[in-house]
């Protein structure tokens, strides 16, 4: 399998993601998603999407759920 691109482009990256470029454009707005410009191109590095991937699947992990059968004193 070809090795993924460190740096992407938009096209690139909206696919990796598996979100359409219009939602990646919304989240470039909101200033969410890391991203630079190069020239006046959008680019995303890999691991930094990784990592934003991450940190968001983390916060939307529900909460571990407390015993039931474990009585608070």
């Amino acid at each position: 399998m070809e090795r993924l691109k460190e740096v992407m482009t938009l096209r690139e990256a909206s696919q990796y993601l598996g979100i359409t470029p219009d939602t990646l454009y919304k989240y470039l707005g909101e200033g969410s998603i890391p991203a630079f410009k190069l020239g006046n191109r959008w680019r995303f590095k890999k691991d930094l999407l990784d990592r934003w991937m991450e940190r968001k699947s983390e916060a939307t992990e529900p909460e571990k759920k407390q015993n039931p059968l474990r009585r608070s004193s």
